[in-house]
């Protein structure tokens, strides 16, 4: 018995409910209908619409859409990973960005979803040393979204960017699970020394807006970096660092702060 694409949807539950908002969108913006239905409706997978839809938008007169979409599926095919991430990394937008208010206005309009998802074929492409590839993106990347992360960094699973614009991710930082970055974030080297150069931020942190992270240092996990700051020693899990250079003023933080989402910085240095 051939297998339906409700079938399909129904095994999927972040898929089905993302496809449901499509049709509703389609039927609210009929101007918009062929936009979604090419996008979104025609396709039996979410990976397969995201390839599609990011093709679109990175292909050009240097490598055609049909060249991309093609190196974006092999990608997915060869590593299971890459599709769980994109589920978690979309599911983050839905919960934590008040901005947003269902799965297909992320995947269609939110470019930290979109270029999270490039840097993760960039990231794969660069494991199979297929290094200039993968640097091709990277600067597709940089230019269509204004974001910058090196394909050798290593992002983990359930990522929220906010906003997006001028985040920069050096080449030997570590972004683990469940991480939320505001716009204009830099996670970079303190100058031109090599080797391990870039941050390790830990489970659950919270970057506020504007915030740089610099050197091999360590961002413990549920801590929180202040908008502004400049962090130039590690932070100790469940602290917040905030200032220039930044210094610790709360180690009595929220469980959750990249879920809680909360900016404001309490002074209690106890």
């Amino acid at each position: 018995m051939a297998i339906t694409r409700e079938k399909l949807a129904s095994c999927d539950p972040v898929w089905e409910r993302l496809r449901a908002e499509a049709e509703g969108l389609a039927e609210r913006e009929p101007a918009l209908a062929g936009f979604v239905h090419a996008t979104v409706l025609k396709h039996d997978r979410l990976e397969h619409a995201l390839s599609y839809h990011l093709a679109k938008k990175l292909g050009g007169e240097d490598l055609s859409p049909l060249a991309v979409r093609e190196t974006f599926e092999e990608a997915i095919a060869a590593d299971p990973e890459i599709g769980a991430a994109m589920r978690a990394d979309l599911s983050a937008v839905l919960d934590r960005d008040p901005a947003c208010h269902s799965f297909v206005e992320a995947f269609l309009f939110y470019k930290g979803f979109h270029s999270l998802e490039c840097y993760r074929i960039a990231h794969w492409l660069w494991r199979q040393d297929r290094k200039a590839m993968a640097l091709f993106f990277q600067s597709r990347i940089s230019q269509l979204f204004a974001v910058d992360i090196h394909p050798a960094a290593k992002m983990g699973r359930g990522i929220m960017i906010d906003h997006a614009t001028g985040v920069v991710i050096g080449e030997t930082a570590v972004v683990e699970d469940d991480v939320s970055i505001m716009q204009d974030v830099t996670l970079g080297g303190t100058g031109k020394e090599s080797g391990d150069r870039h941050p390790k931020i830990r489970r659950g942190v919270l970057i506020s807006l504007g915030a740089k992270v610099l050197g091999n240092i360590e961002i413990g996990e549920y801590s929180r970096v202040g908008a502004g700051s400049v962090v130039l020693t590690s932070v100790p899990a469940g602290c917040t660092a905030v200032g220039v250079p930044a210094k610790l003023v709360n180690c009595k933080g929220g469980e959750r702060p990249s879920h809680e989402m909360n900016h404001f910085i309490d002074d209690d240095t106890g």
